[in-house]
């Protein structure tokens, strides 16, 4: 009688009659998963093909198994699969649109936004933008250390067929030189199909070298319009490492109460291009000016500080707007986030401020310095944080309307016209110096302060539009009117007379 044990497997050979080799436990366990995966698998294909044929079938038995193999709730929101992918729009490309962006993080944002719309426009292929890195900043970022280019390229293929890189053929290793060119500042569709347009069947590929504000304000035709907006509140997605921090960061302040967003434009750069010294020594002055002569691309050169600060063209002091916010109303319990770079004259500058508003604090003080580390020597990446906390902020308050002050404002009103203060430079100058000369009491001072600002809040309007300037009227991008509201109510909405309801 021949006994086998229950790990043991007989193995015939004719030089083996009947040999028996022991298990090992490895087999026995690979042997049950191997089974367990089997039985799994045919279990859910059973399932699916019930659900198909008979929908109401296994009800209660598909309910239980997505119960037992659902994950736990903190992890569900990271296992959740992907959107699917909207279909491609299918159509035969004209050629290959590659730009260059040039300036600052939200100047480059609202640039993509329009370089899109013009590839739409004229069925192009667009290359993923190249970012400025020859700038003051000198930011060697590339657009993929900014923003998540797999998300740009998906979200956007129902509009335009958007490629990492060039086919190698119209690479510059092959030979080939791209037509290189700026477009004309401020244009409309027209220039774009009548002048841009044929280039392409000349060079297959143009290469536009600038991109600030090339595409007009108005008289873009409404779809065109939604197209720069969906790119730019949809299509432009930071990074998961700039998310997660600038989420960590919001998260943070908003634990310790409502929160400014204080954009404190009081930095190198703008001080030397615009020229504006109030409030300078004269070594600093000298500094500034020296700063403006070594960039070419800076056409003023001599520019008197004054006449500029009495036009408004001048971005407030620390101390300046010190006085601002408590004259509208803010108190030493006030939360102060300062979103800006390096504040010129360093901390000493930001005294008066901080005197007056204890609770001020910056992402250097609210992170640990190794969470910034990866962020160091990349202003647009650090730029990217302070622009997740400004759209977040319960107020935000810019002290100059360069890009950065009209995208976010722009932003807060697709948010649903969250409060967004823009100050008038040019009377708040009038009524500071009046207080400073000791013309103005305080009182007189603040009341003035909180008058002027009533209907400068974020509130729904129509943007202003003046024929032939297109610098002067508001920007598109500030106040993207064609993508705040649907339907009939628009006209009520966008009335200031009927909207005075701010979050």
């Amino acid at each position: 009688m021949e006994v086998r044990s229950e790990n043991s497997i007989q193995v015939r050979s004719d030089k083996f009659p009947s040999t028996v080799i022991p298990r090992t436990r490895l087999q026995v366990w690979f042997f049950r998963v191997c089974s367990s995966i089997l039985l799994w698998t045919c279990l859910v294909h059973i399932v699916a093909v019930a659900e198909l044929w008979h929908p109401r079938l296994l009800t209660g038995f598909t309910s239980r198994i997505s119960w037992i193999t659902r994950p736990p709730l903190r992890l569900q929101h990271s296992l959740h699969s992907p959107p699917p992918l909207v279909p491609p729009r299918y159509y035969r490309s004209n050629g290959f649109l590659k730009v260059s962006c040039n300036g600052g993080l939200n100047q480059m944002r609202a640039a993509i936004c329009d370089m899109v719309t013009v590839a739409r426009l004229l069925n192009l292929t667009l290359v993923v933008p190249e970012l400025d890195k020859k700038s003051f900043w000198a930011d060697p970022s590339d657009f993929e250390d900014i923003f998540d280019v797999r998300h740009f390229i998906d979200s956007l293929r129902d509009e335009v067929r958007i490629v990492r890189r060039l086919p190698k053929r119209f690479s510059s290793k092959y030979g080939f030189e791209a037509f290189q060119m700026p477009p004309v500042s401020w244009s409309n569709e027209k220039y774009y199909l009548e002048q841009i347009l044929p280039l392409f069947s000349k060079h297959k590929v143009v290469h536009f070298n600038r991109t600030d504000t090339r595409f007009a304000n108005n008289g873009i035709p409404l779809s065109l319009q939604k197209l720069r907006c969906r790119v730019n509140f949809q299509g432009l997605k930071f990074t998961p490492q700039i998310e997660t921090l600038g989420h960590k960061l919001v998260h943070i302040l908003q634990e310790k109460g409502p929160v400014v967003a204080l954009h404190l434009r009081y930095e190198m750069d703008m001080l030397a291009f615009s020229g504006c010294t109030h409030g300078c020594t004269v070594e600093e002055a000298e500094e500034l000016k020296r700063l403006r002569y070594a960039f070419p691309w800076w056409r003023e050169k001599e520019i008197v500080s004054e006449e500029r600060r009495q036009q408004g063209l001048c971005p407030l002091t620390p101390e300046e707007a010190t006085l601002v916010l408590q004259a509208l109303g803010f108190t030493k319990e006030t939360q102060i986030y300062i979103a800006s770079g390096e504040i010129y004259g360093s901390e000493w500058r930001l005294a008066p401020l901080g005197a007056a508003f204890p609770r001020i604090v910056k992402k250097e003080t609210l992170l640990d310095p190794a969470e910034l580390q990866q962020f160091q020597n990349h202003s647009s990446q650090m730029a990217a944080l302070d622009f997740m906390v400004t759209i977040a902020s319960n107020t935000f308050i810019p002290t100059y309307d360069g890009n950065m002050a009209k995208v976010v404002e722009g932003h807060r009103r697709y948010l649903g016209f969250k409060k967004s203060i823009l100050p008038d430079r040019k009377k708040l100058v009038e009524l500071l110096d009046l207080h400073q000369n000791g013309t103005l009491p305080w009182n007189d001072f603040a009341l003035a302060v909180r008058q002027a600002h009533e209907k400068r809040m974020g509130q729904p309007f129509h943007r202003r539009i003046i024929p032939d300037k297109p610098k002067e009227e508001d920007y598109f991008y500030a106040n993207p009117q064609e993508c705040l509201c649907e339907g009939t109510g628009c006209e009520d909405l966008l009335d200031p007379r009927k909207s005075s309801k701010l979050q």
